[in-house]
């Protein structure tokens, strides 16, 4: 039988101990924008609603929010990728500085700040309007990208949502640093990951790279085809299943699962971040998965707060 002190204990000085590391996220900056308004009428244009906006929000999306997760758990974190030479770039520094990240994202005058934007009324998403360019970065922008990554960390997280920043050229420099290196995948490329420290993708993602099986069976063939030492696949409300010597599944904590925007973010930055804290599978896992568990209950694109997972641990 887990006890459950012991447990809470362990979590505690894991987050006390995070504090103390300096881990660099590497991958797509994204900016998310949402868009709240009230629907009460039908465009006499087309058959289709027309929202009333009554206010907008700008978050950190993608490897952002990654970023935005280690920091607000104490972390020093560092975050290197592209953004346009747009409006969106403004905003994207001004969020990361308020966040307290440091800012090593490259301009690349070719190509937009990739950005989603969602129209909400009602808690209900209605549309999303994506503006990004997908292809492979290089000559100025990717010299200066792999200048960035020369800084002392503890770790490397790579957000890949296959926007064109991650590469060959990109994943050779990183596995040069000789450090814990952990990659939330895109299956387009799954070539690029072999030998990763840990990797996690979620369910979906997981079979659309080793093929539509079991998760325990799917689990064991992926870690040994891409040669990782460690893999968890994050089952969304079934909460976790971990490869490492052996396997365990570690059920959800959500409360209630109101919108998984951004749960695969906060999943790897506590999992990377917590393992790099204890050398502890079980204790990153159990911590992840508690902090997954909250974001899913918030609208959008939300990073986790040190004293909400604090809260959670010592009430639950």
């Amino acid at each position: 039988m887990i006890d459950l002190r012991l447990m809470k204990d362990k979590m505690l000085e894991t987050l006390r101990k995070m504090k103390d590391l300096k881990i660099l996220v590497v991958g797509d900056v994204m900016l998310d924008r949402y868009i709240f308004g009230r629907v009460e009428r039908i465009s006499p244009e087309a058959p289709v609603p027309v929202v009333e906006v009554e206010r907008e929000e700008f978050r950190l999306g993608g490897a952002s929010n990654v970023a935005n997760n280690l920091s607000n758990l104490g972390v020093k974190t560092y975050l290197v990728g592209v953004v346009g030479a747009d409006y969106g770039q403004h905003i994207i520094r001004g969020l990361m500085k308020s966040a307290g990240i440091e800012d090593l994202t490259v301009e690349d005058p070719q190509r937009p700040t990739t950005e989603k934007a969602r129209v909400v009324s009602m808690s209900q998403q209605l549309l999303r309007i994506d503006w990004e360019d997908r292809r492979s970065i290089g000559g100025r922008v990717l010299k200066e990208l792999l200048e960035r990554l020369d800084v002392d960390v503890d770790g490397i997280i790579v957000s890949d949502y296959a926007k064109g920043v991650v590469c060959q050229q990109l994943m050779d420099r990183i596995k040069e640093k000789k450090v814990f290196v952990s990659i939330d995948p895109r299956p387009v490329n799954k070539h690029l990951y072999f030998g990763a420290d840990l990797m996690t993708p979620n369910e979906k993602e997981a079979k659309q790279m080793g093929g539509d099986k079991p998760v325990e069976t799917l689990g064991w063939k992926l870690k040994e085809e891409l040669g990782l030492k460690t893999l968890v696949i994050t089952l969304g409300a079934k909460g976790m299943s971990l490869f490492d010597r052996e396997y365990f599944h570690f059920p959800a904590k959500a409360k209630q699962v109101y919108d998984v925007s951004g749960a695969g973010d906060t999943a790897v930055a506590v999992l990377t971040s917590a393992y790099i804290a204890t050398k502890d599978w079980h204790i990153a896992c159990e911590l992840a998965n508690l902090c997954a568990g909250i974001v899913v209950g918030k609208l959008g694109t939300t990073p986790i707060t040190l004293e909400e997972v604090i809260k959670e641990i010592e009430e639950g």
